[in-house]
């Protein structure tokens, strides 16, 4: 079967004969703005094994940015979502009630480690529409106008999501953005100031939250905090516990929100069904949680929660929509969560980031390139460098891993503010086989491109 297969390029080159045309056409029809960094067309795939039209099998560490935790094209998944196919497509939830999205709502509401007993969750499409939601909610609960959100931040490329976003080449000829919208620093701790010590990053980087205060807008205008318990986009950076339990008193002190933005951190992803989890073990609850990706096997979906007191303050029309909590996705949602429960997916993420972050520990001893390796269970950052004492970035390098992995069979994807990090992000129903095999494959791209 396809899914226990290893990688395999059959072609002489990328993209194949087959793949070229379909690449062409792309080129004349498609915005080059969306842009393609691997040669591919696909034609079926299973598991984390991708197979192109030209009959080449690429093992996927990128799981479609953090889409696939369950893995491609999954028989149960496919049979839920046949099954429902069959009695209707489309049912919108604002002119009348489906089955699927209330059970769905009820088992988020179970198992989303958020504040308040009583919770309520509702669906939207993607993860930039579950976090601008999270904003509107908050806002109306709040009765205040700003928020905070931090460097490296990734939320999304709606127009308020792009304010959100750190990276302004996401926005780039987009401006003027949404207002209201400030920024602190992340503590990225591999990068702090060399001049800071270990012992005062804490006050470091909570000190710029209290900078926006001052400088931009007064904590009693703030309605809600947005984090990302572990940064995707900005380089795969978690957020330290004892950072987190200081935003989370402020907050408290100040009457501010906590959103906590688990859009491609959730569903297993971390070792824990949330990253929030962790949080929760230590006393820390999030306000609002924004989940998406991986929460319907592919199928666009997004769910926001947070407690009643909180939904039930936003003024009837002011959320939801068309296509939000699709009877298709939310039968899809309804058994990936059933599946990463039963078969204990928390722990198989564990093992797998035991793994990847071992063989990544020594190739960073081996390689002086190597500068940080980082992460919480199976999403793990490797970070390059031209030097590791400067630890000046090296994007070039990062890029060419990128695609020589590409052109042996091996999908990943670059990340992080400078461009300097691979992210790994492999479907956790990946084989020890599959995995090795992967990681040998780093290993000797790395070598050859350092040559």
């Amino acid at each position: 079967m396809l899914k226990d297969d290893l990688p395999k390029i059959i072609t002489d080159k990328l993209p194949g004969p087959k793949a070229s045309l379909v690449i062409e056409n792309r080129k004349k029809y498609i915005p080059n703005a969306i842009g393609c960094v691997y040669p591919i067309v696909i034609k079926r795939a299973e598991g984390a094994i991708v197979e192109d039209i030209d009959g080449n099998k690429f093992l996927d560490f990128i799981g479609g940015v953090g889409v696939l935790n369950i893995g491609y094209s999954h028989p149960e998944v496919i049979e839920v979502v046949k099954e429902q196919s069959e009695k209707y497509f489309h049912a919108m939830f604002n002119t009348m009630t489906h089955e699927g999205y209330v059970n769905l709502a009820k088992k988020l509401c179970s198992i989303a480690p958020v504040r308040g007993n009583d919770k309520k969750a509702y669906f939207a499409n993607s993860g930039a529409e579950a976090d601008e939601n999270a904003v509107k909610i908050a806002k109306a609960y709040t009765k205040r106008p700003n928020i905070i959100v931090f460097s490296g931040a990734f939320h999304g490329r709606t127009h308020y999501t792009m304010a959100m976003t750190s990276k302004k080449a996401y926005a780039k000829g987009m401006g003027p953005l949404a207002d209201g919208v400030f920024r602190a620093k992340f503590p990225y701790y591999y990068r702090t100031p060399k001049d800071i010590k270990e012992e005062d990053y804490l006050d470091y980087y909570m000190s710029s939250i209290y900078d926006v205060f001052e400088e931009c807008a007064d904590p009693s205008t703030i309605a809600a905090i947005v984090v990302e318990p572990l940064q995707g986009e900005g380089g795969f950076i978690p957020a330290p516990i004892e950072w987190v339990k200081a935003v989370r008193a402020l907050c408290d002190k100040y009457g501010i929100l906590l959103i906590a933005d688990e859009v491609q951190s959730g569903i297993c992803r971390t070792g824990r069904m949330y990253c929030t989890d962790y949080w929760k073990d230590e006393g820390i609850e999030p306000d609002i949680l924004t989940s998406a990706k991986s929460i319907a096997a592919g199928i666009p979906l997004s769910a926001i929660i947070a407690s009643k007191e909180i939904m039930d303050s936003v003024e009837p029309g002011v959320i939801g929509g068309t296509f939000g909590g699709n009877p298709l996705a939310c039968s899809a949602a309804l058994k990936v969560i059933e599946i990463m429960e039963r078969d204990n997916y928390e722990k198989r993420s564990k093992e797998i980031g035991e793994i990847v972050r071992k063989r990544y520990k020594e190739m960073q001893d081996k390689y002086d390139v190597i500068g940080d390796v980082r992460g919480i269970g199976a999403m793990i950052g490797i970070e390059f460098v031209k030097d590791k004492k400067t630890k000046e970035p090296a994007p070039e390098l990062t890029k060419r891993i990128i695609l020589e992995c590409a052109n042996n069979g091996l999908l990943v994807e670059g990340a992080g503010t400078y461009n300097n990090v691979i992210r790994f992000l492999a479907p956790l129903v990946i084989t020890n086989e599959q995995l090795y095999a992967g990681l040998d494959i780093i290993e000797n791209v790395i070598k050859a491109c350092i040559k």
